[in-house]
């Protein structure tokens, strides 16, 4: 039987679940497949696309549904789509995408299996569009319709999140936007680059909270949340108990019932044998 309070977990992937090197420590893949096998209910959420947790499956075996785009998206793994999405209006899409242009900023837009992107001008933006998959580079249009996210690359990662707030008020409608240092992330380390995720409004990773009560009776006060950056701070302030990684950003680490250690550890393992075995 699991131990009590808490009868979930949700956990964010990068700087969180998976090390630096992209894989689980062993302790921690050990501890969450028996939990799992006892009858914890476990979830990702996650800003990747569905096409970034492919390997995680693989990892771990456990085919359970996972919060994509920053809570836009619920994919099932099993049946390979997403079985909730949200898209963005045509009015976000078309002021979002006429703000790019005339800023000077490199867009992305996605939809479900497929990402576009115009040229890269750098080596900075080249390093990035090379991290994402199913990506395909456009001459000039880009697919305007069915897009669940438009990702901006911002030159300079302070001004990021200035440029953030100003294509918010530009907009001027209803859309979940997001912000983070491009250097956040293990495989870009040294880069400059900032970047700005426009989503459709939705309560972001919160969304995770909100489908395990929905679907499957668990209160969100029975729900474990782990996570390292501002993305995360919607799933952990409704959480029963909300988790910070030691490296996590500091709106995290405010918002945060406890601090445990490094991605590279075992430490998601500890707190699993701890809170479920």
């Amino acid at each position: 039987m699991l131990a009590q309070p808490y009868e979930a977990l949700v956990c964010d992937l990068d700087g969180t679940l998976v090390t630096d090197a992209g894989d689980l420590h062993p302790e921690t893949l050990a501890a969450l497949r028996a939990a799992v096998d006892g009858g914890l209910r476990f979830m990702i959420a996650t800003g990747r696309s569905e096409g970034g947790i492919h390997t995680i499956y693989e990892q771990t075996g456990i085919l359970t549904p996972a919060l994509v785009y920053n809570g836009a998206g619920l994919y099932c793994p099993s049946a390979e789509r997403l079985i909730e999405e949200q898209t963005l209006s045509d009015r976000t899409v078309e002021r979002t995408l006429r703000f790019a242009e005339r800023r000077n900023l490199l867009p992305v837009v996605m939809r479900f299996g497929e990402k576009f992107a115009l040229p890269a001008r750098n080596a900075e933006e080249e390093a990035a569009l090379n991290f994402l998959e199913d990506l395909r580079i456009c001459s000039e249009v880009m697919p305007r319709e069915y897009l669940i996210r438009i990702t901006l690359f911002v030159q300079g990662a302070d001004e990021g999140e200035r440029v953030a707030r100003e294509l918010e008020a530009e907009v001027g409608h209803p859309m979940y936007l997001t912000y983070f240092p491009l250097s956040a992330l293990a495989q870009h380390r040294s880069s400059e680059l900032g970047v700005i995720d426009v989503q459709p409004p939705c309560r972001g990773k919160g969304e995770a909270l909100r489908y395990l009560h929905a679907v499957h009776g668990i209160a969100p006060e029975r729900v474990v949340a782990v996570g390292d950056a501002d993305n995360d701070i919607p799933m952990l302030e409704r959480a029963g108990l909300s988790v910070a990684m030691e490296n996590s950003m500091p709106g995290v680490l405010a918002v945060a019932h406890r601090v445990i250690g490094s991605n590279n550890s075992s430490t998601i393992g500890d707190l699993i044998r701890e809170l479920f075995l």
